[in-house]
């Protein structure tokens, strides 16, 4: 098999991620890394061994790469998809895919014109705890399912937004707390729960009101394809970043996480099934310990070309639908039924 020669748009932290996922691949090479600061750039790039362009659209000219890595802020992502599918390249892209669900079939049209993949970067469907939890749906041995609870509650400080202008602005992140630290939940929420056919939500800015125009808190209630009710609670405004508690009611018990543990729990007898311990250290601790799996999975799609491996474009578009559906009932203040 031909190597595949990558190139990363993107030298912010989590690209440290992407780097550590293509090193453990085996036919891949990283041939580029793209930045607009020129210094940090280079140097990143003379670590690695690769070239270094300080514009993404002269590296889409190199016809030797065949993969490229968007690891940008939210507003780019969509004109960086484009470019690069029209380029004739396969794309994995960090999450959000585009800002709202309008976009969407945009990205669709232009791969299906192109004829190439579109990877989108949901790691914690592939976190020990995540995968455990969808085993015990499937089995089915706790009977039907009957609730959802989630609750994040993160700190983002007005210096987190002022050290990167594009962040707390719709037009550039395209919201805040549901679109950038929240989505990963409800991806996994919906995901467990077969989909959401309607919620009601609320979003408002308290703490960084003065500091963002966007939410730093979220509530929503859903209801779940599977029959399953959900309840959703996040914000910004904590005093630290907690991990996420998360709890699945079923007939006959219920399994929880907590502390990066899941735990089944059935009447008195609590029994541990899952941790998301991190083996390597790589990365944040609240990024999960998915990506290089979400990576390696969207490779395997490649050679196989499939894309029953990876989070594709249209398992991308449901969070987007829901975080979309939330600030909408917030607007109209009234449930808002999501339709595929």
């Amino acid at each position: 098999m031909k190597t595949r020669h990558v190139a990363i748009i993107g030298g912010g932290a989590i690209h440290t991620c992407h780097v550590e996922a293509l090193r453990q691949l085996p036919n891949v090479a990283l041939r580029a890394l793209v930045d607009i600061d020129g210094d940090k750039g280079s140097q990143l790039a003379a670590s690695y061994g690769c070239q270094f362009y300080l514009d993404y659209r002269e590296m889409l000219r190199d016809d030797a790469i065949d993969v490229v890595h968007i690891c940008t802020p939210h507003f780019l992502h969509k004109p960086m998809i484009l470019a690069a599918l029209a380029a004739g390249k396969q794309v994995f892209c960090e999450k959000p895919m585009v800002m709202n669900p309008q976009e969407v079939a945009e990205i669709q049209a232009a791969a299906t014109v192109a004829q190439r993949h579109v990877g989108i970067c949901y790691q914690n469907r592939l976190n020990p705890t995540s995968r455990a939890i969808q085993r015990c749906i499937e089995e089915g041995s706790l009977g039907a399912m009957r609730a959802i609870k989630a609750v994040l509650t993160w700190s983002r400080a007005g210096r987190y937004y002022s050290a990167s202008s594009w962040r707390g602005s719709f037009a550039t992140e395209g919201g805040s707390l549901l679109i950038n630290q929240a989505i990963h939940t409800l991806d996994l929420m919906q995901w467990f729960g077969e989909g959401v056919s309607r919620l009601k939500g609320v979003v408002d800015s308290t703490l960084l009101a003065d500091e963002i125009e966007t939410e730093d808190s979220a509530m929503a209630t859903m209801c779940f394809n599977n029959g399953a009710r959900g309840l959703f609670y996040a914000s910004n405004c904590h005093a630290s970043d907690s991990p996420l508690l998360l709890e699945l009611e079923f007939e006959h018990g219920m399994l929880r996480l907590a502390d990066n543990v899941l735990w089944q729990i059935r009447g008195d007898e609590h029994t541990r099934l899952a941790s998301d311990a991190s083996p390597d250290g790589v990365g944040k601790s609240y990024w999960g310990i998915g990506h290089q799996q979400a990576i390696h999975h969207f490779y395997q799609g490649l050679d196989n070309n499939t894309t029953v491996n990876y989070c594709g474009i249209h398992e991308a578009a449901k969070s987007l639908q829901i975080v979309n559906a939330i600030y909408q009932s917030s607007l109209l203040r009234k449930w808002v039924n999501i339709i595929e």
